[in-house]
């Protein structure tokens, strides 16, 4: 796909197997932790004792509680890159923009039912920033299909769409104001299609 490649995460390449091991021992403790007691009790501590490690290997690896959480957040959408960049359509290449346009949505918002926390917790701890190269690959992929239906101003509307797939916003409509999931994939697909309608109008 032009213009997109997948995300990398620091310390993915030429990795040692011994490395990439640990690594993938210890993100799978974190996600075990986040799943069963919440983010609120992801500590480098307890991802030590979970992976039956010491708590030096977690440092080492990830630095400090965030670069965990960042850590997690980017190995939670690695599936989704590769769905969205690389996939069968509507959401990968294949279909036409508008389709894979509400595709995106529709699938960011489902994945909140597995995801939501720590992507949720990893904005907390700063991943929400708008240079953060996670946020770079969303704008970048939203932006290109926007320009493909002919949106006036694709680099702006990149901004705005994304800001409606925050975890932290879609977390908070479902929790704290009941909204459900198809009601928010429903409000998507009306804010798509009129970007579109209005393109064309």
């Amino acid at each position: 796909m032009q213009g997109e490649e997948l995300l990398r995460v620091p310390g993915d390449d030429g990795e040692r197997t011994d490395a990439a091991r640990n690594r993938r021992l210890l993100l799978d403790a974190a996600a075990e932790i986040v799943a069963s007691c919440g983010p609120d009790k992801l500590t480098t501590d307890a991802v030590a004792r979970r992976a039956g490690v010491g708590k030096g290997t977690v440092f080492r690896r990830f630095g400090n509680r965030a670069g965990l959480m960042h850590a997690l957040a980017d190995d939670a959408g690695r599936s989704f890159q590769q769905a969205f960049m690389a996939g069968p359509p509507p959401l990968g290449p294949g279909a036409p923009p508008l389709e894979r346009l509400v595709a995106f949505g529709e699938a960011s918002i489902e994945r909140m039912r597995f995801d939501g926390q720590i992507l949720r917790a990893a904005e907390q701890q700063g991943g929400a920033d708008l240079e953060h190269p996670t946020q770079q690959l969303i704008r970048l992929h939203l932006s290109m299909l926007l320009r493909q239906i002919g949106a006036p101003d694709p680099e702006l509307g990149a901004y705005q769409l994304a800001a409606f797939l925050n975890a932290g916003l879609l977390l908070h409509l479902q929790e704290s104001r009941g909204m459900s999931t198809a009601r928010l994939q429903a409000s998507w697909r009306v804010l798509v299609t009129s970007l579109a309608a209005g393109a064309h109008g």
